[in-house]
């Protein structure tokens, strides 16, 4: 299936909620060890609570690399474990390079029967650095998300920058709504390749909405940074869909104590009914 219509038909069925997976050791919980094997025993825990509730599991692939190779396959196994509980995967690595270098990390994460069914992408270097993700996205009814306008404070140290009548920002997101016309779910009318939006800057969200009509909106920056289900509503169509909102620190680390599993599935669904009644649904 179309990736933008898998992403839709989830979050109708579940929530809009995408929950990210930053597993920094120094945060585990009680009970957890402070190693790979504790990453994953943490990870499994935290996918089991949350899975009844959010659409979507995204973990930090920087949280994974620190581990160096035993946190690589934690990372694939909690990819694969994340699909097997029914949650779609957003490996979070903002990937970008041009040549050979992009192809192999398209490939890398993007190929038939990957337990990843969407990547973050940085699309400083141009369409060079995206058409080889953008290719395998539509050979395999996979998802890109391009960082379009980023949650960070800093953010518009560069995506603000004028450039004629508009800003970068604005400028990148009519080349992502071109880009995307070539894959449109034909359920959701929606494209398989996505845009990152901060929830941190609302204004500028909802002018984004009107200049990517077909493009789903990973949106950062709920909670510990700042958003809120109102800001984060203004990325959503007026049926509620188009957009998953992301939360890490919230959910994961709502509990360091030993009810951190359960701590974590009511952060979850609190979330999800926060955002449900700032779309009205």
């Amino acid at each position: 299936m179309n990736f933008a219509d898998s992403l839709t038909a989830r979050t109708k069925e579940k929530s809009p909620v995408c929950v990210g997976f930053d597993p920094d050791l120094a945060k585990l919980p009680e009970g957890i060890t402070k190693d790979a094997d504790g990453v994953l025993e943490f990870g499994k825990g935290i996918i089991d609570a949350v899975a009844g509730t959010a659409a979507v599991f995204k973990p930090q692939l920087a949280f994974f690399e620190v581990l160096r190779w035993e946190g690589i396959k934690v990372f694939w196994d909690l990819c694969t474990y994340a699909k097997e509980k029914g949650l779609l995967v957003i490996a979070d690595g903002k990937r970008g390079d041009i040549g050979s270098t992009c192809e192999a990390y398209a490939e890398a994460y993007l190929y038939e029967g990957s337990p990843i069914d969407a990547l973050t992408v940085n699309p400083y270097l141009g369409i060079d650095g995206v058409r080889p993700f953008i290719e395998r996205a539509v050979k395999y009814d996979k998802g890109l998300f391009v960082l379009v306008k980023t949650s960070n404070p800093s953010s518009g140290d560069l995506q603000d920058l004028p450039i004629g009548d508009e800003v970068v920002h604005e400028y990148l997101a009519q080349m992502v709504e071109g880009w995307g016309t070539q894959c449109l779910g034909p359920v959701s009318n929606f494209s398989s390749i996505g845009a990152v939006v901060g929830a941190t800057y609302p204004e500028e969200m909802t002018y984004l909405r009107t200049l990517m009509p077909h493009i789903p909106f990973l949106i950062p920056g709920y909670g510990a940074q700042g958003g809120t289900a109102a800001d984060s509503a203004r990325g959503f169509i007026p049926d509620g869909t188009g957009a998953v909102v992301s939360a890490t620190r919230s959910i994961i680390y709502a509990s360091y104590g030993a009810d951190w599993r359960e701590a974590a599935g009511k952060a979850t669904l609190e979330m999800a009914e926060e955002l449900k009644r700032a779309l009205n649904l």
